[in-house]
């Protein structure tokens, strides 16, 4: 089972007050329904919802929905559920307007059922990433609105026709579970997001250090091809005796650091010490490749 199944399931069951329940179902049918003369109908690919839905409107609404299942057209293995419910005015929750989600817990509601009826969220192992699609431009901002009511940074994309409200950011993706009541998955999702910060952390430290010891490698081979230079033209009494113990250092110890080098010289210094009288070796080298010499 997908992450994003799983806080489905979560969610489906939550059930408030009266009033929660009109909100969430207005947003189920903002998101996935359809309404005629007669009737109200919704369509989902995920059977949690559909029950929920059926139950929200016999529970609170008190209307009795005609539940149909079928396969989807585009994927064989699906299936769709259709709920449908007769039309009654006086009870059909309208859109996401001033009455139906005047209170805070009714926002949050709101916001839940148009998860459950278009959301999705990816697994956190992978990336941060949860969408809500309609197929409608003005329901999806007044949905990004709503959401960034609570101080999140929802935005609104086209995507083959239809509008996402989507959110990127791991913070506000745990801050919109928290919202919508999703507080195992909550959970759930700040430990994969620990485990996966830190083997992040992990893999950017090695591969610095990978880096670093890559980089002292290629420094430490051009250092001893320098002196080699000099030793095969000039030999290394041609350097001077604070050049010529670097350099008899640096060819007995290859892997040494040129902190570990100005350790061991006669006189210790610092390791920019040891690195310039490293350069004015590469100089010397330089110059002799040139047949620029005494």
């Amino acid at each position: 089972m997908s992450f994003s199944s799983r806080v489905k399931n979560e969610l489906c069951g939550i059930y408030g007050a009266k009033h929660c329940a009109i909100a969430e179902i207005a947003a189920i049918i903002n998101t996935c329904g359809r309404i005629n003369d007669v009737s109200v109908k919704i369509q989902t690919e995920n059977a949690a919802v559909a029950k929920k839905y059926f139950c929200l409107n016999k529970k609170f609404l008190n209307l009795h929905g005609d539940v149909s299942i079928k396969k989807s057209r585009q994927f064989n293995r699906s299936r769709v559920y259709s709920v449908q419910t007769p039309l009654i005015n006086d009870r059909l929750p309208s859109n996401a307007n001033v009455e139906v989600i005047s209170r805070d817990c009714c926002r949050r509601a709101y916001i839940r059922g148009a998860f459950l009826a278009g959301g999705s969220i990816s697994d956190p192992e992978k990336a941060y990433h949860l969408e809500l699609v309609n197929a409608c431009r003005q329901k999806s901002e007044d949905l990004a609105e709503l959401i960034n009511s609570y101080g999140l940074k929802a935005r609104v994309i086209e995507r083959k026709g239809h509008y996402i409200v989507y959110l990127k950011e791991g913070e506000n993706i745990v801050d919109l579970l928290n919202i919508m009541g999703a507080h195992l998955s909550l959970m759930n999702f700040e430990n994969l997001r620990i485990v996966k910060d830190i083997r992040n952390d992990v893999n950017r430290q090695v591969n610095c250090e990978t880096a670093n010891l890559s980089k002292t490698v290629r420094a430490s081979i051009k250092q001893i091809d320098d002196i080699n230079t000099i030793a095969r033209i000039k030999g290394l009494g041609y350097l001077s005796d604070q050049l010529k113990e670097v350099a008899e250092i640096r060819l007995m110890y290859e892997e040494a650091s040129l902190k570990e080098i100005g350790a061991m010289l006669s006189l210790p210094v610092s390791k920019s010490g040891v690195n310039h009288r490293l350069r004015k070796i590469s100089e010397i080298a330089e110059n002799l490749r040139g047949g620029f010499y005494d």
